[in-house]
C-alpha cells in the first residue's frame, strides 16, 4: 500500500522543526529514520498531514558518557550504541550495546534512531524497558523552551507520550549507571518485534541480593514494573531467580492475540525475568 497525501518539510534546525511543527498543527509527525512511522503510514494507520523531517540537523547524533550519566542525541542510531567503542559507555553502560542486538535486523539498526524509539513509545520497545529500568530521563524542545520527562512520565500508553504536538526529543539522559542490567527477550522469528521482553538490574554483594529492579515489555500499554521488594536479603541463586520469575509473571494481566494467550504471555514473562536475573547475576 501507499500512504496518503501529506506535505513535506526538512527542518536545518531544532527551532526551525519547532516552529514548523506549531505552524502545521496536531497532525504533523516529525521524520527521523522512519522505520515505524512509514509502514504505518503505508498500511494506513497513520495518515499525517505532513512530515517534519528532522534527520539533517546537526548536532543531534552523539553518545557522551561523562560524570553526569550517559547522554544520547535523539538521532544516535541503534547501530551507533551497538558498536560504540567508547570505554565508559561500555564498561557503566555495557546494557545499551548488548540491548541493541535485539533490535529488528541490520537495515533497521542502520537507520532506526534511539529518539525515535522513545518517541513511538512501544511497550516491547527496548529503549523503553531500559529507560524506564534505569530511570532515563528524556529532554524535550518547544516553543517554550527545554523541558526534561522521566521516562516513566513521557511514556503514557500505547504509542502516546507526554510531548506536546510541537515538541521534539533531543536527548535522552541516563543519570545513574546502569550496574548489572540485562535485557532479553522472545519473538517468533529473529528480527520481529517482542512477544514479551524483560529488562532487569540486580545489586548483589556477598552472595546476597541488595534490590532488584524488574520491567516487562508486551504485556500491556506500558512496560510494567514489578514490585521487586521480597527478593531483598534472598541468596543469588537459581531458585530465587525462579521465584522472581513467578512474581513478575503475577504481577502482569496481559491480553490475549494472534501471538498467544494472555496466560502464554505471563509464561514468557515467568521464563524471561528468571533468565535476565540469573544473566545479571553472572555479571
Amino acid at each position: 500500500m501507499k500512504p496518503a497525501s501529506f506535505a513535506y518539510h526538512r527542518a536545518g534546525s531544532v527551532p526551525e522543526a519547532v516552529a514548523l511543527l506549531g505552524e502545521l498543527g496536531d497532525e504533523a509527525k516529525i521524520l527521523a529514520g522512519g522505520l515505524s512511522l512509514v509502514p504505518m503510514m503505508n498500511f494506513r494507520l497513520a495518515r499525517p498531514s505532513a512530515l517534519v523531517d528532522v534527520t539533517r540537523i546537526p548536532g543531534l547524533s552523539y553518545l557522551r558518557a561523562d560524570p553526569g550519566g550517559l547522554h544520547i542525541g535523539a538521532l544516535t542510531t541503534h547501530r551507533a550504541i551497538e558498536t560504540t567503542t567508547d570505554p565508559a559507555v561500555r564498561r557503566d553502560f555495557g546494557v545499551l550495546p548488548r540491548a541493541a542486538r535485539w533490535i529488528g535486523h541490520y537495515p533497521i539498526r542502520a537507520r532506526g534512531t534511539f529518539g525515535g524509539s522513545i518517541a513511538h513509545a512501544d511497550p516491547a520497545s527496548e529503549w523503553c524497558l531500559l529507560a524506564v529500568l534505569l530511570g532515563a530521563q528524556v529532554v524535550l524542545q518547544g516553543p517554550g523552551g527545554r523541558r526534561t520527562v522521566p521516562a516513566a512520565e513521557f511514556l503514557q500508553g500505547y504509542y502516546t507520550t507526554d510531548a506536546a504536538p510541537d515538541e521534539m526529543i533531543t536527548e535522552v539522559w541516563f543519570p545513574r549507571t546502569a550496574g548489572r542490567a540485562v535485557l532479553t527477550e522472545f519473538a517468533q522469528r529473529a528480527g520481529d518485534f517482542a512477544i514479551v521482553a524483560a529488562a532487569v538490574r540486580a545489586d548483589i554483594a556477598d552472595g546476597t541480593v541488595r534490590s532488584a529492579d524488574v520491567v516487562v515489555g508486551g504485556v500491556g500499554p506500558l512496560p510494567a514494573r514489578i514490585d521487586t521488594g521480597s527478593l531483598a536479603g534472598q541468596p543469588a541463586v537459581p531458585g530465587t531467580w525462579h521465584t522472581a520469575g513467578e512474581l513478575a509473571a503475577a504481577q502482569v494481566d496481559p491480553s490475549s492475540d494472534n501471538h498467544g494467550s494472555g496466560e502464554y504471555r505471563k509464561r514468557l514473562t515467568a521464563t524471561l525475568v528468571s533468565r535476565a536475573l540469573a544473566q545479571a547475576a553472572a555479571e
